[in-house]
C-alpha cells in the first residue's frame, strides 16, 4: 500500500487488529502535523534556520579579494590556541605554528595539541595515520625568528592590553607585509591594540568560542580601521573552519560577553534581593538552558570570571559588574569543580547544595543594607530575560550588532541560549517583553 501524504503514521498497518479507522488514523495525523507547523517553537526553528543561512559575507564585502590562508601563526599554546591551531588544521587543511616564549610552554602547548588529538583518535574520528599527519602539521617554535612565511597570525595570550600590544608590535615587525592579524580578546579594545601596528588596517578580532573545534560561533570583530581585506578574510577563513560568522564592532565584552556580563549582573541581584544560587539555576533550566549561570561557571571557573571582572573595574567599565557575592566566594578559595567547591560543593565529583553560600549570601545583602523576599522562579526568569533584552537592545541601537538575528546566532551558539525559543531578541519580540516586564 502506498501512502500519499502521510509518511509517518503513528498506526501499526501490519497489526490487523488495530481498532484506529486508517481514514481517522490519517486526518489525526494531519492535524497534528498543522498544528506543529503553526506552533511558536516551529516559527523560532524557522527563523533559526534561515538567520544561520544568512550569516555569511554581506554583500559590501563581496568584491573584495580575501588573502589566501595557506600557512598561519597561533601565539600562546594555552587551551584557546592549541584548540584554535588544532580547528585551523583539521577544517581548513592550513599548516599551523604556534610560537611560545620558552621551553616550558612549548612543551605545554605540544600536551594541549596531542590531547585534542588523542581525544579525536579515541571517539573514532580520525585514524592513527591522520593523527599523525595533523601532529606534523603542527609546529611549535619559541622565537620569532625565522618564522615560515604566513599569511595570517592570530594572537592568543592573556588578557592584558599591554601584553597584547607587545605581543602585536613584534608581530608587525616580522610578518609580510599583507599578512592578516588577528586577535581572540574576549573583551579588550581592538582599537587600542591597533594603534602599535604600522599598518592597523590588518587587524581584525577573531573571538573564537572553547572548544574551538566543536563550537560554531565566531565573533568577527571590525575595529574602526579594520580593512575590507581583513573583514573579507575573516569572512572566508570562518567558512573554511565551517563556523557562523558574526559581525561585531568594538564595545566592551562585544556582542556575546557584554550581554553575558549584564546576565551575571542581573542574577547577582537576585542574589541578594532573595533568590539562591539553585533557584537562579533551575529556572534558567526551566527556560531551555542546558544549565544555569551558577553551574555553568563552576564547570568554567569561578577564577576566569573574577579576572574580567577585575579588567572590568580597572577600565572603569563598571557600570552592571559589582558582584560582591562572586567576588567573596573568589576571596575564599571556592574557584568551582576544580577546587572542590565553588557556587555548589561538588563530594566525590557530584553537584551539592551547600547551606554555608547561602549563608554568606545573607551576610551580604545584609552589609549592602538589601532587605531580602522570596524570588519565584516566574520572577527570576523575567527580570534576568528583562536585563539582557534591554542589553541587547542597546547592542542593537549603538551598531554593535548588524541585525537582531545576528544577536539570536550569538546568544545560541556561544551561550546555550534555547534554540527552540528562536535566540533572545526573537523571544522578545513574540512575547512583545522589554526591560519594563
Amino acid at each position: 500500500m502506498k501512502l500519499q501524504n502521510a509518511p509517518h503514521l503513528a498506526i501499526d498497518l501490519v497489526n490487523a487488529s488495530t481498532t484506529v479507522p486508517f481514514a481517522d488514523a490519517v486526518e489525526r495525523e494531519q492535524q497534528t502535523f498543522l498544528s506543529l507547523r503553526t506552533s511558536s517553537q516551529a516559527k523560532a526553528l524557522r527563523h533559526v534556520f534561515f538567520a544561520e543561512r544568512a550569516a555569511k559575507t554581506p554583500d559590501w564585502l563581496k568584491h573584495v579579494k580575501p588573502v589566501e590562508i595557506r600557512k598561519a601563526l597561533v601565539i600562546g599554546g594555552g587551551t584557546m590556541g592549541a584548540s584554535i591551531a588544532y580547528a585551523l588544521n583539521t577544517a581548513a587543511g592550513i599548516g599551523v605554528t604556534i610560537i611560545e616564549r620558552d621551553r616550558d610552554g612549548a612543551e605545554r602547548a605540544s600536551s594541549n595539541a596531542k590531547e585534542l588529538i588523542n581525544a579525536a583518535l579515541q571517539r573514532e574520528l580520525i585514524d592513527e595515520e591522520k593523527a599523525a599527519d595533523i601532529l606534523a602539521r603542527i609546529a611549535i617554535v619559541t622565537s620569532f625568528d625565522r618564522l615560515p612565511n604566513a599569511e595570517l597570525a592570530i594572537e592568543t595570550v592573556f588578557e592584558d592590553m599591554e601584553v597584547k600590544r607587545t605581543v602585536l608590535a613584534e608581530l608587525d615587525a616580522v610578518l609580510r607585509k599583507n599578512a592578516i592579524i588577528a586577535t581572540n580578546t574576549s573583551y579588550l579594545d581592538i582599537d587600542e591594540m591597533a594603534s602599535v601596528l604600522a599598518d592597523p588596517s590588518r587587524l581584525v578580532g577573531l573571538h573564537f568560542f572553547a572548544p574551538v573545534h566543536i563550537m560554531k560561533l565566531l565573533e568577527i570583530v571590525r575595529g574602526e580601521a579594520t580593512g575590507d581585506t581583513a573583514l573579507a578574510t575573516a569572512f572566508i577563513l570562518a567558512k573554511r573552519l565551517r563556523k557562523i560568522p558574526v559581525l561585531a564592532g568594538v564595545c566592551d565584552g562585544f556582542i556575546g560577553n557584554r550581554i553575558l556580563s549584564r546576565y551575571r549582573a542581573a542574577t547577582e541581584t537576585l542574589l541578594l534581593s532573595g533568590a539562591t544560587p539553585w533557584d537562579i539555576d533551575e529556572a534558567m533550566a526551566e527556560f531551555g538552558y542546558m544549565m544555569g549561570p551558577y553551574e555553568a561557571q563552576d564547570m568554567s571557573g569561578l577564577d576566569i570570571a573574577h579576572a574580567n571582572r577585575i579588567w572590568w573595574n580597572a577600565a572603569q567599565n563598571s557600570k552592571h559588574r559589582q558582584l560582591p557575592v562572586s567576588n567573596r566566594l573568589f576571596a575564599e578559595g571556592r574557584l568551582g569543580v576544580k577546587t572542590g567547591a565553588g557556587w555548589y560543593r561538588y563530594p566525590g565529583g557530584e553537584k551539592t547544595i551547600d547551606p554555608l553560600v547561602e549563608d554568606l549570601i545573607r551576610e551580604e545583602a545584609r552589609i549592602a543594607g538589601v532587605k531580602r523576599w522570596g524570588i519565584s522562579h516566574d520572577e527570576i526568569r523575567r527580570f534576568v530575560l528583562a536585563e539582557v533584552i534591554k542589553e541587547a537592545a542597546d547592542i542593537l541601537d549603538e551598531g554593535i550588532a548588524q541585525s537582531a538575528a545576528d544577536i539570536d546566532l550569538v546568544l545560541i551558539h556561544g551561550y546555550g541560549f534555547p534554540r527552540w525559543r528562536g535566540g533572545l531578541m526573537h523571544y522578545a519580540a513574540e512575547t512583545k517583553m522589554t526591560a519594563r516586564a
